[in-house]
């Protein structure tokens, strides 16, 4: 009886063990989360990671903490999450700039869709081709001819190599046939900052953070960067209808995390940002501010990615664009 009893006690012990980790993962979150934005502080990516932390922190009941480790356009930041434990309480704030690296930057330490996987995506916006007031062009027929008068002359800001501002500026190069040299920044806010000071004169920036500039009269638009004209800058035409033909760039934005996250932490917090992003007063704040919101399953999301890689392969083997 008691070898019996032993036996039995032995059995339960053991399915207990075996039901904890599953049981452990419906408490998920049980502590403050990091969410790894690859960016600097100021420019798009962080500010609507913040935002989305600060929903996810409410309704999940732990703190969402954003911890921005800029560097290497998007490597640095990127490899620190790839990394990291899989268990859900760490996450990683990514922008097509991740889409790009995997042709543009194939030396990674990571690869996109071996290391991670998609959570769910934010929103995407239509980015602005602005110039300071000094130079003597205020359309893109314009400026193309400044730029073949004067090749090498103009030069362009962006956040960084293979940051959609980046590669914004080299497809308009590439289909315009036009040389305008390419200044890399850290982060969008010190190129920000260096166009609208006339230390640089051109940027593609994202229509959600210089659309008030625009307006403020720090500098002038050229283009938006959509198939259609932005609704927060309705008066600006598009580059497509301004002389270069197809040509479209966007940035948008989304959550991985590192492969092996269990299944349902990852559906949880899809459902957890669906819900943020499906919010009627978000998606009208957002369209206000020049951004799309995006709500996607996380298989969905994952094949949007693999779609974005053979999107922007193509765009960077055809124009023979290297990393600098």
């Amino acid at each position: 009886m008691r070898l019996t009893l032993l036996k039995h006690l032995l059995f339960a012990a053991a399915g207990a063990a075996l039901v904890l980790p599953a049981a452990a993962q419906t408490s998920w979150p049980a502590r403050p989360v990091k969410v790894i934005v690859p960016y600097a502080t100021g420019g798009p990516a962080d500010i609507y990671a913040r935002f989305i932390a600060q929903r996810l922190g409410d309704s999940l009941g732990q703190p969402f903490v954003v911890d921005n480790k800029p560097g290497a356009g998007a490597v640095i930041g990127t490899d620190l999450a790839a990394k990291a434990p899989a268990d859900g309480y760490t996450l990683l704030l990514m922008s097509n700039t991740h889409t790009v690296n995997e042709t543009l930057v194939p030396n990674k330490p990571y690869q996109l869709t071996r290391d991670f996987v998609g959570v769910a995506p934010i929103n995407a916006s239509d980015l602005v081709l602005v110039a300071h007031p000094s130079v003597p062009a205020s359309n893109v027929q314009q400026l193309l001819k400044l730029a073949k008068d004067q090749p090498g002359k103009l030069n362009y800001a962006s956040s960084g190599t293979g940051t959609p501002y980046h590669m914004a500026g080299e497809l308009f190069k590439s289909m315009s046939g036009t040389a305008i040299v390419h200044v890399p920044y850290k982060g969008s806010s010190g190129a920000r900052t260096d166009v609208i000071g006339g230390q640089v004169q051109l940027m593609f920036d994202a229509v959600t953070t210089m659309t008030e500039q625009v307006k403020g009269g720090k500098v002038k638009a050229i283009a938006t960067t959509g198939r259609k004209r932005s609704t927060v800058l309705p008066d600006v035409p598009t580059v497509d209808e301004s002389g270069v033909p197809g040509y479209e760039a966007t940035i948008w934005l989304g959550v991985l995390a590192p492969k092996g996250t269990p299944a349902d932490v990852v559906a949880k917090l899809n459902a957890a940002i669906s819900k943020i992003t499906s919010s009627p007063d978000v998606q009208q704040e957002w369209a206000r501010q020049g951004a799309t919101a995006m709500v996607m399953s996380p298989t969905a999301f994952d094949k949007y990615i693999q779609d974005d890689i053979a999107k922007w392969a193509k765009v960077i083997q055809g124009a023979n664009i290297k990393a600098e």
